[in-house]
């Protein structure tokens, strides 16, 4: 676990088929226990099955063990090799991702990290490595597979040449900026970026992203704002709007896509996509640190 985020009591819920949302509220995530709720009709996915649970505190484990039905906690991350066919590191921290990751990697495991898989160049370099390799290496945010954003790319061609996209969420950039990112280049079937800029400061970040198709990307993370997660997407001959709210759908399918993945024996999104993203992720880091300096990708 990582703090607020509920990923490992929700998407093991959702593989497994059950949940308890009285704990889940108990540990203070009322809006996830009533999402599976609201779908607890499709709850659970056909080939994959959690068995295995490890957190840095043995009680949180427990609670999500009993939540999800999840059979066996484990004290050490390394205790679980050689019991499982793949792992999700279900936490959003990502200076604490190539740690978790290694003795998985090492071992040939299939991995899935949540986003963001990296914030530091030398961290992405050891993923990229990894997965040049040979490793099995996916990671993405969810919003990849926003339905939302799918109804809008079924438009897209209508809209003609898209010249601009604007993006509005809250939280901020490191955590959150890349669900932005992720499903505006998806819509966009992933163009290259060129460069980067981060304008804005901390609580208030705005991001611009150029691409190789001419596309300009805006992206305004506002930590004071109310929720949301807005995407424009405007084209000499019209617009869509998406607006994103079902996180159960998404998560649900990027769930699916990565066992399937594990039953194909690589991972079914490239890790190029999820590099070339990471660089914009770390690109505008720098770009802010520098003073708002372009930063060529």
């Amino acid at each position: 676990m990582s703090e607020g985020n509920a990923h490992p009591y929700s998407w093991s819920s959702i593989i497994n088929g059950q949940f308890d949302g009285d704990e889940i509220c108990r540990v203070g995530y009322p809006a996830v226990a009533a999402y599976l709720e609201a779908n607890e009709d499709t709850l659970g996915i056909t080939g994959g099955r959690v068995t295995h649970v490890w957190c840095q505190e043995r009680t949180i484990a427990e609670s999500i063990a009993r939540s999800s039905g999840i059979p066996t906690v484990v004290d050490r991350l390394e205790d679980m090799v050689g019991d499982i066919d793949a792992v999700i590191l279900g936490r959003d921290d990502p200076e604490n991702h190539v740690a978790m990751a290694i003795p998985f990697v090492d071992a040939g495991i299939p991995v899935f990290v949540d986003k963001p898989l990296a914030y530091s160049q030398d961290d992405l370099d050891w993923f990229a490595d990894k997965a040049a390799d040979g490793g099995f290496v996916m990671s993405c945010s969810s919003m990849r597979y926003a339905n939302e954003c799918r109804i809008v790319k079924q438009d897209l061609a209508a809209l003609g040449k898209i010249e601009l996209v604007t993006a509005v969420g809250k939280k901020d950039w490191k955590k959150y900026g890349i669900h932005l990112l992720e499903a505006i280049f998806a819509v966009l079937d992933d163009p290259k970026p060129i460069h980067v800029r981060h304008v804005g400061e901390l609580d208030r970040e705005i991001v611009t992203v150029r691409t190789d198709s001419g596309t300009d990307i805006t992206l305004h993370l506002y930590n004071p704002i109310s929720g949301t997660f807005q995407l424009t997407f405007y084209g000499r001959q019209g617009w869509r709007m998406a607006d994103i709210k079902n996180s159960y759908s998404m998560f649900r399918d990027n769930l699916i896509e990565f066992i399937r993945s594990v039953e194909e024996g690589k991972p079914r999104l490239s890790f190029e996509k999820t590099y070339s993203l990471m660089k914009v992720l770390i690109g505008a880091k720098e770009s802010r640190e520098q003073g708002g300096k372009v930063v060529l990708l």
